[in-house]
């Protein structure tokens, strides 16, 4: 399995957290790295995304770009258990995945699969990873490539 985790792009701010909306800067961002993924051979086949606003317009973003589908997934919001989307991507037969979710939860998530701890790393919004998964599970997946906005 190859997967993309991608932190959404940049968002202002709103008195509820759910409801915060990206930002003018966060769609140009989103859409730069849209681009990059599309014109790679690591362009997903489906896209899974937090059902928090922010993360779901970047995944709309992504998907017009790489004309895929976008499945809402409650179990990877900000403070959720990494853990539990391991699970799922343990049942997942999808051969090319990208996820749209949020701090802590793409760091923790990345190093969970990475390096089998969720200390977490920092992601810049709208960046994207691309891990090489050959078995699912801790500690199992390499790096193979990162996609960052374009800096204008």
């Amino acid at each position: 399995m190859y997967l993309l985790v991608m932190r959404h792009g940049e968002a202002g701010w709103h008195t509820r957290d759910q409801e915060r909306e990206l930002t003018e800067a966060g769609r140009l961002g989103t859409g730069s790295v849209a681009r990059m993924i599309a014109a790679s051979p690591w362009r997903p086949e489906v896209i899974w995304a937090s059902p928090l606003v922010r993360a779901r317009q970047t995944a709309a973003i992504i998907s017009e770009t790489c004309n895929r589908p976008v499945l809402e997934k409650p179990f990877i919001t900000p403070d959720d258990d990494p853990g539990q989307c391991l699970e799922a991507l343990l049942d997942c037969n999808i051969e090319r995945l990208m996820l749209v979710s949020h701090m802590p939860f793409v760091g923790a998530l990345s190093t969970l699969l990475v390096d089998g701890h969720r200390r977490g790393i920092p992601f810049m919004t709208s960046q994207a990873v691309l891990l090489d998964m050959p078995i699912v599970g801790p500690g199992c997946a390499d790096l193979k490539d990162q996609f960052l906005p374009d800096s204008e």
